[in-house]
Formats: C-alpha cells, sequence, structure tokens
C-alpha cells in the first residue's frame, strides 16, 4: 500500500510539474516581446529654397546592413541611415541616436548657425541663416538632438520668412508611421507584433 501510494504521489508530482512547465512556455510564448529598436522620422533639407533630393547612391545603406536587437553591436551607418533612394525617411536601429549622428553618416553636419553638405558650407551671416524645426518647434542646433519616432524635421539655409519655413516643413513627409510597420530592407521588421514564429523560436 505504501508502495502504490509513493507512485500514484510521484505520478501526480509529474503531471503537476509538467502543467507547470507547460504553463510557464505559454506564458512566455503570449508575453514575449523581442528587444528590437526599429522606427522611422521623415525630413527635409532646403538650401537657398531648393529643396536636397539625396540622389546619390552613396546616401543609401544597401539592404541586410542592418541589425534591429538591441544586443548586438551597431556600426554608425547601421545606427541609422536611409534605403533604396528614398531620400526623406530615416531608419534609426538603436537607442539614443541623433540627428547629428545620421547627417555624420551622410558626410554632412549641422549645427549652430551651419550646415555643412559634402561638398559646401553654408553659414548663417546677415542674410542668411540656419533654421531647424522638429515637429514644428524651433531648435538653434539639432546635432544632439535624439531622433525621435515618428519626428518631422526641416533644415533650412537662406533667407527665408517664418510663412516659408512653415510651408516647407508642411511638405515634410508623414510617411514614418507607414515604415513602422512595413517590412524594413535590411530584412528585420519594424514595430510589427512578434510573429508565431518569432515567439516559438523564443521558447528553444
Amino acid at each position: 500500500m505504501k508502495t502504490l501510494f509513493t507512485k500514484q504521489a510521484l505520478t501526480q508530482m509529474s503531471v503537476g510539474f509538467a502543467i507547470g512547465v507547460l504553463l510557464l512556455l505559454g506564458l512566455r510564448f503570449a508575453t514575449y516581446s523581442p528587444e528590437r529598436v526599429h522606427y522611422h522620422a521623415n525630413f527635409a533639407i532646403y538650401i537657398n529654397g531648393q529643396r536636397e533630393t539625396f540622389h546619390s547612391p552613396l546616401y543609401y545603406e544597401e539592404k541586410g546592413g542592418a541589425s534591429c536587437n538591441v544586443s548586438t553591436i551597431l556600426t554608425p551607418n547601421e545606427r541609422v541611415h536611409m534605403h533604396d533612394n528614398v531620400g526623406d525617411v530615416v531608419h534609426v536601429h538603436d537607442r539614443a541616436v541623433t540627428w547629428g549622428a545620421f547627417f555624420q553618416n551622410l558626410h554632412w553636419a549641422v549645427g549652430d548657425g551651419f550646415i555643412k553638405t559634402a561638398e559646401t558650407m553654408y553659414l548663417a551671416d546677415d542674410t542668411h541663416q540656419v533654421q531647424y524645426l522638429i515637429n514644428s518647434h524651433a531648435f538653434q542646433d539639432i546635432s544632439n538632438e535624439v531622433i525621435h519616432d515618428k519626428d518631422r524635421l526641416v533644415v533650412d539655409y537662406g533667407n527665408t520668412s517664418s510663412s516659408t519655413l512653415q510651408k516647407e516643413y508642411g511638405h515634410v513627409s508623414t510617411s514614418a508611421a507607414t515604415y513602422d510597420v512595413g517590412k524594413d530592407p535590411a530584412a528585420c521588421q519594424g514595430n510589427k507584433p512578434a510573429s508565431f514564429s518569432d515567439r516559438l523560436h523564443h521558447l528553444l
């Protein structure tokens, strides 16, 4: 009788353990949220009334060149870049990435009173000014401003009135939200929820 009770107890314990494991795995499956950083922002640059087109392929990161995993050490170009000759969408793959870092990857520079392109330095003077608007708010220097999801930036150099600057800002794309939920050219997803395969892989 004692032996039978022990076998029954062991069986119950085994079943209880198996149920507990299944519940734990089910909870991990249901609540899994990958630690990814991948979001987008939009921008436009006007120099003396002309919008920069960023037509050179040198401004764009090749496909497959970035990771979304926060545990991966990224190069500066992997952290923030553009893709596919779309010259108004910024792809951000890391935390605390600044506008200054983005422009540096383009071989540009921005700062208080200047814009430097790959070829030319534009300095503010008596008749020209450098102006920055992020989400309609004016900034004197954006080099250390962190790029946030769905930011809209306009950079302007010239003898530009406030009304014209607002019109330029109005022409900044709002496509970042669409890119956030789309498939990324660099072979990682945007801010889409984890897929069934992602969750299953997390359990293994």
